[in-house]
């Protein structure tokens, strides 16, 4: 697979995003997610996203018990700021004191001496991010992590970050139907020299033409919980008439649908992005890293920046409350 420059790193130009694995999709199969991780890297995969959240330690328990034995094969992205509360749901966690904790336990599951980013996955807004960061900045100097990130955040918020030790990367939901990062924080990333790693890059499955409105998922998978504007039935079967001429783009592409919600997100930001999609099954895989071989001209990109957009997609992305809770739509 190509490759990209993350901080010090180099990494594949597409990474894995772990978390359905775990959670948010309903339930995976086990054989096929140890199956799955460990013929990601054969793929060319050097790049894996997990987080203390996903499955509240579970995803990381897989990533340390299957991938331990080739940890000098991939750079390893993990996350805290959330734990479990008393009711079994998550809260926020970003005081020093929890940063540390939540590393710790992290470094266990995952069987490593280091993580080789470790962002905030996100502000706790009882905490001054200044106080977060400075307790990651404190674990990179203690060896157990190597680099920070942050997920999820505005441009005032990220700046404060980097005042305090510097950001190789901000995660946040990114991709035709969604957005957000255009406002202001790509231009920051691009200033001050931080990658970008868009989260959800296929629309939870919507770009890939596969999608399934809300009352056909699982209770408590993410298209029928925080994610559920867009997937509603009548926004659902409204924002579905984007796909026919999208499909049409991506036929005189030679693609799939999914490879060019990808390829168009590797043709921006003057190739400093790095999508980490998201999958259960092993052939989506697969055909997720063929992405990195498709070029699309500016006249394509163009076309695809008109036909999906904000502007054309009916829902938001999160529920009101979500929305009101997430640093990034302050911008």
């Amino acid at each position: 697979m190509h490759q990209r420059q993350l901080g010090p790193f180099k990494v594949s130009a597409i990474g894995l995003g772990c978390m359905n694995l775990s959670s948010g999709y309903g339930k995976a199969d086990a054989d096929e997610s140890i199956r799955l991780l460990n013929e990601c890297i054969d793929a060319g995969y050097t790049f894996l996203d997990t987080a203390a959240l996903y499955g509240f330690g579970h995803n990381e328990t897989l990533i340390g018990e299957q991938l331990s034995h080739r940890r000098n094969e991939y750079i390893l992205a993990s996350k805290c700021g959330y734990s479990k509360g008393d009711d079994g749901k998550a809260k926020f966690a970003g005081s020093p004191e929890e940063v540390r904790q939540i590393c710790e336990q992290s470094l266990k599951r995952l069987k490593t001496d280091v993580i080789d980013l470790y962002y905030l996955h996100r502000l706790d807004p009882k905490v001054a991010i200044e106080e977060s960061v400075g307790a990651l900045s404190e674990l990179v100097d203690a060896g157990k992590i190597r680099t920070i990130g942050l997920s999820e955040v505005c441009e005032d918020t990220l700046r404060r970050a980097h005042a305090v030790h510097p950001i190789t990367a901000l995660q946040s939901e990114y991709s035709l139907w969604s957005r957000t990062p255009e406002r202001k924080v790509l231009s920051v990333c691009q200033e001050l020299g931080i990658t970008f790693v868009p989260f959800s890059p296929l629309g939870r499955s919507f770009l890939t033409g596969k999608g399934l409105d809300s009352t056909q998922v699982e209770k408590d998978d993410l298209r029928a919980t925080i994610g559920e504007p867009r997937f509603r039935p009548e926004n659902f079967n409204r924002n579905s008439a984007l796909l026919k001429p999208y499909g049409e783009i991506a036929k005189q592409q030679n693609c799939s649908m999914a490879q060019l919600a990808l390829a168009w997100i590797l043709a921006r930001g003057d190739k400093t992005m790095i999508p980490i999609p998201g999958t259960k099954d092993i052939n989506h895989m697969r055909e997720n890293a063929g992405a990195g071989d498709i070029e699309l001209d500016d006249e394509v990109v163009n076309k695809l920046d008109d036909l999906i957009n904000e502007n054309t997609v009916h829902g938001q992305r999160y529920t009101d409350a979500l929305m009101a809770s997430v640093d990034s739509e302050r911008d």
